[in-house]
């Protein structure tokens, strides 16, 4: 029996509708809808301008990194050390820029600095076989040790000549009123999203982590990907460090710590699995927006905000046990 061109529209739409509800961050993203809409009744502060810029900017600094941690989660690997990166970047614009370099120089020395700790991580994890678990705990100690070497430890708020530009490039808002980390964000997220979805970088990297071995036999230059990968999630904490020292206006040894926790919690909430092979851009975003939006929530409800890592901890246990379950029904 031919099938008509109605029929198959309709099962196209079918498919498509099936997918979307099947999806993990479709359902996170409901979640983060639903949240701000009961916040918004539930309390007088959460649906103000003033709150809700805040939140988005907020988001950012977790969202930047969490979209470099996804690409590395793809592939099957793990960064534990992006929240030292992030602080060892903010160090090295904040002191190059007080020693009287423009903001220029200081921000060719921060990414260049995140370049060389992402590819120090990727050989030893590509070439030498190191697990990257380890290599990246290592580099959490590293990199932070370094930014109190270079700073003896002490705040450094006075950035050189170009001192107001540095705060306008990360606390100002240039386009409609839109906080410039949100615009920096949504750009990255773009350009994720089609590095992911329409180039060969992209199929590799999904190639990698759904069948390593398999991928090499193919010809995939797997080794020279890893690499690729963990500097651009090196790059995504400096990136994210150059604008939260021009949000903050100082920079001290302890910024960033804890961080990478939250980043591989917004990309795990969004949608990316553990064991690589799944992950979106688009995710990565919806993830770091629940984590900041539970963050914000805590202190407008008069919830004690030391239960933050629980609702966290939770809500990356409910992710696991969605993909778990869902791989479960696709098996059957």
């Amino acid at each position: 029996m031919a099938i008509t061109l109605d029929q198959t529209i309709a099962q196209k739409q079918r498919s498509w509708f099936a997918s979307v509800f099947a999806s993990q961050t479709f359902w996170v993203l409901v979640a983060v809808v639903l949240a701000c809409i009961f916040l918004s009744f539930a309390t007088s502060s959460f649906a103000t301008p003033a709150n809700l810029y805040n939140i988005t900017r907020n988001v950012t600094f977790i969202a930047i990194i969490a979209l470099g941690m996804t690409l590395v989660i793809i592939t099957g690997g793990i960064d534990l050390s992006v929240g030292s990166v992030l602080c060892l970047c903010s160090m090295v614009l904040a002191v190059t820029m007080h020693a009287g370099y423009g903001i220029g120089t200081g921000i060719a020395a921060s990414i260049g600095t995140a370049l060389v700790v992402g590819a120090f991580n990727g050989i030893l994890i590509a070439y030498l076989d190191f697990p990257p678990f380890v290599v990246t705990l290592g580099m959490l100690s590293i990199a932070r040790s370094l930014a109190m070497v270079a700073s003896n430890n002490t705040v450094v708020f006075q950035f050189g000549p170009d001192h107001d530009k540095l705060l306008a490039l990360g606390g100002g808002a240039w386009l409609f009123g839109i906080a410039n980390p949100v615009l920096y964000m949504a750009v990255l997220a773009l350009l994720t999203g089609f590095v992911l979805r329409w180039t060969r970088f992209g199929r590799y990297v999904f190639a990698i982590g759904g069948n390593e071995h398999a991928a090499t036999l193919t010809g995939v230059p797997v080794r020279k990907i890893k690499v690729a990968i963990y500097m651009i999630s090196a790059l995504s904490a400096g990136v994210a460090g150059i604008i939260q020292t021009g949000w903050l206006g100082a920079v001290t040894t302890n910024i960033g710590a804890g961080m990478e926790l939250q980043v591989i919690a917004a990309a795990v909430i969004g949608g990316a699995n553990l064991a690589g092979g799944v992950g979106t851009a688009f995710g990565a975003i919806v993830g770091a927006a629940l984590i900041e939006v539970i963050r914000n929530s805590l202190g407008l409800l008069g919830i004690n905000a030391f239960w933050q890592g629980t609702f966290i901890g939770g809500a990356i246990v409910l992710a696991v046990l969605f993909d778990r379950l869902r791989n479960l029904r696709q098996s059957e």
